[in-house]
């Protein structure tokens, strides 16, 4: 199978179920962003040391972040489906929100509660992990967005919304396993 099929190179791109739409299409933006956070976990996967085990977690981060691309393919696919088409990906469950509630306080047990706005910083894997947590916060933005023109469901954005915050967790423990600090940020106080 060759990689390119030309078949975009008038600025459409298809569907899952046939219809094409411009590659502008906030469907296509949602899911493109998506896959920009998935090649960031990627590359915050490579910064880290092979199969950093810690004896807080029942499994290596690796595989945390691994299993978490994925789920983003899912919702990649998902979303990448024509509105009432049929789609041969498994769509997201309730059960995977749950899964990143549970190990949100999971890695929060063992991390000093946070008093201060942090700087997205540590070291690079942990600095990588905080920028995905963003690209994913833009990723829900734009499905709420896709929302209000076509069906989206609940479980969707409810994902991406505790996605961005397990992130925000998962580069903190991160940067707290490899006993990097973390940078506080202070406000400047206001001049009188």
């Amino acid at each position: 199978m060759k990689i390119y099929t030309k078949s975009g190179d008038q600025g459409e791109t298809s569907l899952f179920g046939g219809s094409r739409v411009k590659k502008s299409h906030p469907r296509v933006s949602t899911y493109g962003t998506l896959d920009e956070a998935n090649s960031t976990i990627g590359m915050a996967l490579s910064f880290l040391p092979p199969a950093l085990k810690t004896d807080l977690l029942p499994e290596t981060i690796q595989v945390r972040l691994v299993r978490i691309q994925n789920e983003l393919f899912q919702v990649g696919a998902e979303l990448a489906t024509q509105p009432g088409a049929k789609n041969s990906c498994a769509l997201l469950q309730e059960g995977q929100i749950q899964r990143l509630e549970n190990e949100i306080d999971e890695m929060e047990a063992t991390l000093e509660p946070l008093k201060n706005f942090i700087l997205p910083s540590g070291g690079s894997a942990g600095a990588a992990t905080h920028l995905a947590r963003t690209i994913v916060r833009r990723a829900e933005r734009d499905c709420v967005d896709l929302a209000t023109r076509e069906p989206v469901r609940d479980e969707v954005i409810r994902y991406l919304n505790r996605l961005s915050d397990y992130l925000f967790v998962m580069a903190r423990f991160i940067n707290h396993e490899m006993k990097l600090p973390e940078t506080k940020w202070f406000p400047p106080k206001a001049e009188n």
